[in-house]
C-alpha cells in the first residue's frame, strides 16, 4: 500500500511536469498553427540556465527566477528572429526549421557548457523528507514541484479564462483570421504566446534538473510525451492538456512500477521489462484509431462487391492476432526471447504509426 501511494505521487508529479511542457506546446500549436519541435530544446535551455545561475548566485530561488526570465527572453527572441518567417507555411516547413533548431541548440550547449552533464544541487530546506501519512515520507522537493505546478495551472486557467489576453488567446485558437481582421496585433499576440510557452518549457526543465542530470538532448524524449498529451487533451486546450498530462504521467509511472511484475507471471523477466509500459501507453493512444477504422470497415464491408475480399482479410487478421497471442507461450516454452522482443517492438511502432496516421489523415 505504501508503495502504491508513493508511486501515485511520483506519477502525479511527473504528470504535472509534463503539463508545464505540454501547455506551452498546445498554445503554440493551437493558436499559431505552428509545429515546434524545438520546444524540447527550450526545456533543455531552462535546465542549463538554472544550473548556471544557481552556481553564479549561490542562491537556488534567485537562480531559478533568473533562469525563468532568460528562457522567456530566449523564446521571444527566437520567435522574432527565426520562427515568424514560417507562419502560414506548410507544417513540413515548420518541422524542418525547428529540427534544425534542435541541432543548433545541442551544438550551442556543447560549445558553451561542454559535452559533460551538469548537476543542479538543491538547498537543504528542499532535501528534508516530509511525512504525508503515518509511516510514509515523501521528498519535499517533489511536493514542491506538485505545488508549483498546480499553482501555475491555476494561474494559466485564470489568465486564459478570465482576462482579455485569455480571450484573445481563445479567439486565436478558434479563428485567427477573424481576430486579425478586428484590428488585433496578431504578431504581438503570437510573440507573447510563444514567449509564454517557452517560459513554461523552461520552468519544467529547471524543476526536473535537480532530479535528473542536465545534459544535451534531455528535452527530445520528453517532447514525444508532450505531443501525446496535446493529442489526447485536444490542441489548444489547457484544461485538456492538464487532464491528459496527469493521465499519461500516472500511466507511465504506475506502468513502469507494476506492469513488469504482472507480465512476469506470463513472460520471462527480460521480455516483461521490454514490453512494459510503452505498449500499454501506445495501446491507449490507438483506441480512437480502432474506433475510426472499425466504422470505416463496417461501411465498406457492407458493399457486396467487397464482401469476399474483406472476409479473406478478416481471416488473415485473425490468424495474425492468434499467432501474436501465442508468442508468449512459445517464448516461455523455448526460451527464445528475441522473437517476442522483436514483435513487441513491431507492435509498439505499428500502434504509434497508426495513431499518427489517424491524426494526420483525419485531423489534418
Amino acid at each position: 500500500m505504501l508503495l502504491v501511494v508513493e508511486q501515485f505521487l511520483n506519477g502525479l508529479q511527473f504528470g504535472l511536469l509534463l503539463f508545464l511542457l505540454a501547455a506551452g506546446l498546445t498554445l503554440v500549436f493551437g493558436i499559431m498553427d505552428f509545429v515546434n519541435l524545438a520546444h524540447g530544446s527550450l526545456y533543455m535551455m531552462g535546465a542549463y540556465f538554472a544550473a548556471t545561475f544557481v552556481m553564479w548566485t549561490g542562491n537556488f530561488v534567485i537562480g531559478v527566477m533568473l533562469a525563468l526570465g532568460a528562457t522567456l527572453l530566449l523564446g521571444i527572441a527566437l520567435e522574432f528572429v527565426a520562427l515568424r518567417h514560417f507562419y502560414g507555411r506548410d507544417h513540413l516547413d515548420h518541422v524542418l526549421a525547428t529540427f534544425g533548431l534542435i541541432l543548433f541548440f545541442n551544438d550551442a550547449v556543447r560549445l558553451i557548457w561542454g559535452p559533460a552533464g551538469l548537476a543542479l544541487p538543491l538547498p537543504a530546506w528542499l532535501t528534508v523528507p516530509i511525512q504525508i501519512m503515518p509511516g510514509v515520507f515523501y521528498p519535499s522537493y517533489r511536493l514542491a514541484i506538485i505545488a508549483v505546478s498546480l499553482a501555475v495551472a491555476a494561474f494559466l486557467y485564470v489568465v486564459v479564462m478570465r482576462t482579455r489576453l485569455g480571450m484573445l488567446i481563445r479567439a486565436g485558437a478558434s479563428n485567427r483570421e477573424m481576430i486579425g481582421a478586428l484590428g488585433i496585433n496578431i504578431k504581438l499576440l503570437y510573440t507573447l504566446v510563444f514567449g509564454l510557452g517557452a517560459a513554461l518549457a523552461g520552468l519544467a526543465g529547471l524543476m526536473q534538473a535537480p532530479i535528473l542530470t542536465v545534459q544535451i538532448g534531455m528535452g527530445e524524449n520528453i517532447l514525444i510525451l508532450a505531443f501525446v498529451i496535446i493529442v489526447i487533451g485536444g490542441i489548444g486546450s489547457i484544461r485538456g492538456a492538464f487532464l491528459a498530462a496527469i493521465f499519461v504521467g500516472l500511466i507511465d509511472t504506475l506502468g513502469r512500477a507494476f506492469l513488469p511484475d504482472l507480465l512476469r507471471q506470463m513472460l520471462s523477466s527480460t521480455a516483461a521489462s521490454t514490453a512494459a509500459p510503452r505498449a500499454l501507453l501506445d495501446a491507449d493512444l490507438s483506441l480512437d484509431g480502432d474506433g475510426a477504422g472499425g466504422a470505416a470497415g463496417g461501411a465498406v464491408s457492407g458493399q457486396p462487391a467487397m464482401k469476399d475480399s474483406f472476409n479473406a482479410r478478416n481471416a488473415i487478421v485473425a490468424l495474425v492476432i492468434a499467432g501474436l497471442l501465442l508468442l508468449p507461450l512459445y517464448s516461455s516454452m523455448t526460451g527464445n526471447i528475441f522473437v517476442l522482443t522483436l514483435f513487441t517492438r513491431i507492435v509498439i511502432f505499428a500502434l504509434a504509426a497508426a495513431s499518427l496516421n489517424l491524426i494526420m489523415g483525419y485531423g489534418g
